[in-house]
């Protein structure tokens, strides 16, 4: 960074004392995600306020001085890197739930509130927040928000987007503004806060949200299924949907995922599976224990290697532990897991999966696939052992190959974790010039010195 920034940086932590921070040991933890890439800031902020974080915007846009938002700093793709170094705006102190208002089914919430304690404070009040992220214990709304993360349970109720009724954005050049509102039902102009859902900290930082609270499901019940192979698992599946049943989730893993979380967990009964699906339901009580029969009767017609059941939230839980256990269990390899969170529309999963022991053959590399099935998002990780010859080469070469299918096949390259730097140089590939172009018309017109989080796809 130039040496006037550094000059200026001081100045701002005079203007904000004990809340910019200019120590190497403070710049070194902001200086990346859960993603391979590093580059350290000149400045930390750690706002307490919108409106300390209308003083930041403004300086830096004043003195083009670039600020990389950040939430939890949980991401996949590098998405909080900066880059260009300035300023790492952290909101972590922003953590208060506001409000939790049952009878108007709305919650306010800072950026920084953890997305599992915030579930369980509403859940407490008979209420329910559906968007169920994999680190949801470690990650923050704000971020979520940042990002339109998923889960498994976007089956049936859709992902962050859906959920956010309104927000509260600081822009570059310091103005505070009120978008949407908590109605269920707006159409005052245009759609603005959803604008930012997504955005990925290129067009304003996020200091407050209205979310949508739905009723709490009384009861939940679910299967876990092995089968032989992996088009009988998906044929279940899709079988379970022309049954008129909408899962809130439903989830599969191949025959590599297995293999590592049966030696994690010790399940033997893994050890023989080439899929696994996991379907839940919610609902009323007796309705759900019906639809669950119903389900595994339509599951045992592709002859599953077995069926384990779940009643209840303690039981149902169980068998979600082995699902919260494939990441690590694919860690515990000692390979590089590459993970990348494609979608595919529902009715090419099967050819997913055919693709994917295609790439495994003509790269020398372990693919390992699971996830969201329900709604095309498959989590495909590239296993690499970086000590081989070649293998950073065939690996990137592995990527190439598996975006251009998926892109092809009418999906997309992320589902969840957003673009960032791991998928920037498939960002052309994968969108069309003219909303390329749309793109940079929007972040030109939010963003016009581009201080934003730059270095990233826009």
């Amino acid at each position: 960074m130039a040496t006037n920034h550094i000059t200026q940086l001081r100045q701002l932590k005079k203007l904000l004392p004990g809340e910019i921070f200019l120590e190497p040991a403070t710049l070194a933890k902001y200086a990346g995600d859960k993603w391979f890439a590093v580059h350290q800031p000149d400045a930390v902020a750690l706002p307490r306020s919108a409106k300390s974080v209308s003083r930041i915007l403004r300086f830096a846009d004043k003195h083009k001085i670039p600020v990389t938002p950040r939430g939890a700093g949980h991401g996949y793709v590098g998405g909080c890197v900066p880059m260009l170094g300035g300023i790492a705006l952290s909101t972590e102190r922003m953590k208060k739930i506001l409000e939790i208002n049952p009878a108007d089914f709305v919650a306010v919430v800072q950026p920084a509130v953890n997305t599992a304690a915030f579930q369980a404070a509403v859940e407490k009040r008979g209420r329910f927040y559906p968007p169920d992220p994999a680190s949801r214990k470690d990650n923050s709304l704000g971020g979520n928000i940042a990002t339109n993360a998923g889960g498994p349970r976007c089956l049936k109720y859709g992902v962050t987007r859906d959920y956010v009724l309104g927000l509260e954005v600081v822009l570059t050049n310091g103005d505070i503004v009120k978008l949407g509102g908590r109605t269920h039902k707006n159409k005052t102009g245009f759609d603005l806060h959803r604008l930012f859902v997504g955005s990925e900290g290129l067009l304003g930082v996020i200091t407050e949200a209205t979310l949508k609270l739905i009723p709490l499901p009384p009861f939940r019940a679910n299967l876990a299924v092995g089968f032989s192979a992996m088009n009988a698992a998906v044929r279940a599946l899709q079988a379970i949907f022309a049954g008129g049943f909408l899962p809130c989730a439903a989830e599969l893993a191949d025959q590599f995922t297995l293999a590592a979380a049966a030696k994690r967990t010790g399940s033997k009964r893994l050890l023989g599976c080439k899929a696994h699906l996991i379907v839940e339901l919610d609902g009323q009580a007796k309705s759900v224990r019906q639809e669950i029969a119903a389900v595994e009767r339509i599951v045992r017609h592709q002859k599953p290697l077995f069926v384990e059941r779940g009643f209840g939230n303690e039981q149902c839980e169980a068998i979600w532990q082995i699902r919260r256990e494939f990441s690590y269990a694919l860690r515990d390899t000692g390979l590089t897991k590459l993970n990348e969170d494609i979608v595919v529309p529902r009715g090419k999963l099967e050819d997913l999966f055919k693709f994917a022991a295609t790439l495994q053959k003509q790269h020398g590399l372990q693919l390992a696939c699971f996830g969201h099935a329900g709604d095309g998002n498959i989590h495909t990780n590239v296993m690499v052992d970086y000590t081989q010859t070649g293998a950073k080469a065939r690996s990137e070469k592995c990527l190439d190959d598996l975006f251009r299918w998926v892109i092809a096949a009418g999906g997309s390259i992320t589902g969840e974790h957003g673009i960032g730097l791991a998928k920037k140089r498939w960002w052309p590939q994968a969108v069309s010039a003219e909303s390329q172009k749309l793109h940079r018309t929007i972040k030109a017109a939010l963003d016009p010195n581009g201080i934003l989080n730059p270095g990233k796809f826009v």
